[in-house]
Formats: C-alpha cells, sequence, structure tokens
C-alpha cells in the first residue's frame, strides 16, 4: 500500500462532492459516496470499482454523473463493479 497515493479532497473536489450529492439526491447517511466520485472524476482516475450499486454502480447514476461532468468539461470514470472489471480487463482482444 505505501506506493499507493493518498487523494486529497480539494476544496474542488468538496464543491464537486457537493453538486453530486444534491443532484443524485444520495441519503445523508450515504454522503460518502459523492466524495468517492467527486474525488474520481477530478483526479482523472481511470476506474472507480465499487460493489454499491445503490449510488455508484447504478445505469441511472452513471447517466447523471456523465451529464453533470460534461457541464463542467470533467472525463468521467468508468464505474464498475470488481466483477465488471475482470471482465474488461480479459475481454480485450478484438472480436474474431
Amino acid at each position: 500500500m505505501s506506493g499507493l497515493a493518498v487523494l486529497e479532497i480539494t476544496p474542488a473536489v468538496r464543491s464537486l462532492a457537493n453538486i453530486y450529492f444534491e443532484a443524485l439526491q444520495i441519503p445523508l447517511k450515504a454522503r460518502a459516496d459523492s466524495y468517492h466520485l467527486a474525488l474520481a472524476s477530478n483526479q482523472g482516475i481511470d476506474f472507480l470499482v465499487s460493489w454499491n450499486c445503490t449510488h455508484i454502480v447504478n445505469g441511472n447514476f452513471k447517466r447523471k454523473i456523465e451529464s453533470i461532468n460534461a457541464r463542467y468539461g470533467i472525463r468521467t470514470p468508468i464505474i464498475c463493479t470488481p466483477a465488471e472489471l475482470m471482465e474488461l480487463e480479459y475481454d480485450t482482444r478484438p472480436n474474431s
């Protein structure tokens, strides 16, 4: 774990988390989910991997996140479960 970067909650991350929290109507008890999304988006992370299919890995949420990020010129990470990530890793060959 020593080689992994610790992502800082900057004012930009806090602002984006607040936007997600309001726009996605995330319950107060799950507010940390908006920070996970904001950190990944703001820091240009390629993948956000989660088992949280209620507030993160959810088709409706993904579309809303992409819309919000497009409005602010932010690239949206690929949001998926660990199982989906494994499929992505192994499905990189062109179809024959």
